[in-house]
């Protein structure tokens, strides 16, 4: 979990000072290192959790000045080594083993078709150094977030709402939509709208083009979900499905194991959370570390409600015959009966 910000200005340099700021804000995003960016009328900065290349040559913004480019980036491309090595056959040299540089390669390779190249997480902004203009990108689903705001000169964006505010100069009036939707959807604001109106949030599987020259943005759906029946799995009986979704299952817990650092599981208590750590004991994932999170309830009262939350670790190990057996719990043992 990082941080990323940045401003472009239509009308000279940008406001490095109210982009220092955003990322000040973004510090408990990312405690483990931090960078500006600044070129004319735009300003990057990054706060960095360390996950792939925890080297200073995997840090950001990272610019590549043979191509032009720079980047601060939020996620992990899960498939950064096969796109790797793709890239190296074309004739591209890295000076990192980070995914955040096969990120610029491939946008210099692809354009901006490179999003369909990727599997992850993300949000991004990639700054063409000729052009002027920014390319603001979210991943598939929103995992990972990305709010804009628009200034008397130009156009800011962050990783949180409150970093923006930190920028100054947000319209902070209520979106009355925006409030409906939360009292009415249980505490949920569909994007792009958020609370202000002042701020909007980039909607997921899109890509915005913030051109510097024609002082304006153009918003690109590249993903939309497709909820049409698949012909190809008419005749399909509930235990195929079940196989079907396990192996699906399977393949995502594979590929979120991509990291250089150990990989954990928060749980929730529940079958999902306790599943995913099945199928990661299944894959070899030895020693893994589980955390939750629980809190007592305040004297005469129901409920997990406490301003002092307790932390409980857990450590599973695969059994010999290799099928799992998630720490304790019935949901747990009944996660495990399940993936056998």
């Amino acid at each position: 979990m990082c941080g990323i910000a940045g401003e472009v200005c239509f009308t000279g340099n940008a406001d490095v000072a109210a982009v220092e700021r955003m990322a000040a804000v973004l510090a408990p995003r990312g405690p483990e290192g931090c960078g500006t960016y600044a070129q004319d009328g735009v300003a990057l900065a990054h706060r960095r959790l360390k996950i792939i290349d925890l080297s200073a040559s995997g840090g950001q913004p990272m610019v590549d000045p043979q191509l032009g480019l720079a980047i601060v980036f939020n996620g992990c491309i899960y498939n950064y080594r096969e796109l790797r090595a793709d890239l190296e056959r074309e004739g591209y040299r890295f000076f990192s083993h980070s995914d955040t540089e096969v990120l610029l390669k491939a946008y210099d390779r692809w354009g901006e078709a490179f999003v369909e190249h990727l599997h992850g997480m993300f949000a991004l902004a990639i700054v063409e150094r000729d052009s002027g203009d920014v390319v603001l990108v979210r991943d598939r689903l929103g995992i990972k977030p990305l709010y804009i705001a628009p200034t008397r000169s130009g156009v800011r964006f962050a990783s949180t709402l409150p970093a923006l505010l930190a920028a100054g100069g947000v319209d902070t009036t209520i979106d009355a939509v925006a409030l409906h939707h939360y009292l009415s959807f249980h505490s949920v604001v569909p994007a792009p709208r958020t609370l202000l109106a002042g701020v909007r949030r980039v909607e997921p599987g899109t890509l915005v083009r913030v051109c510097a020259t024609r002082r304006t943005t153009i918003a690109t759906r590249y993903w939309q979900a497709s909820f049409a029946r698949d012909p190809a799995h008419d005749g399909m009986t509930p235990q195929d499905w079940s196989a079907a979704v396990l192996e699906a299952l399977r393949t995502a817990v594979q590929r979120r194991m991509v990291a250089d650092v150990p990989v954990g599981v928060l749980l929730s208590g529940g079958l999902d959370s306790s599943l995913i750590v099945g199928v990661l004991a299944q894959a070899g994932q030895a020693h893994l570390s589980t955390f939750s999170i629980g809190s007592s309830a305040p004297a005469g009262t129901m409920g997990t409600s406490s301003s002092t939350p307790t932390w409980s670790r857990a450590t599973l190990r695969p059994s010999t015959d290799g099928s799992s057996c998630p720490a304790t719990g019935c949901c747990r043992r009944s996660a495990a009966r399940s993936l056998r």
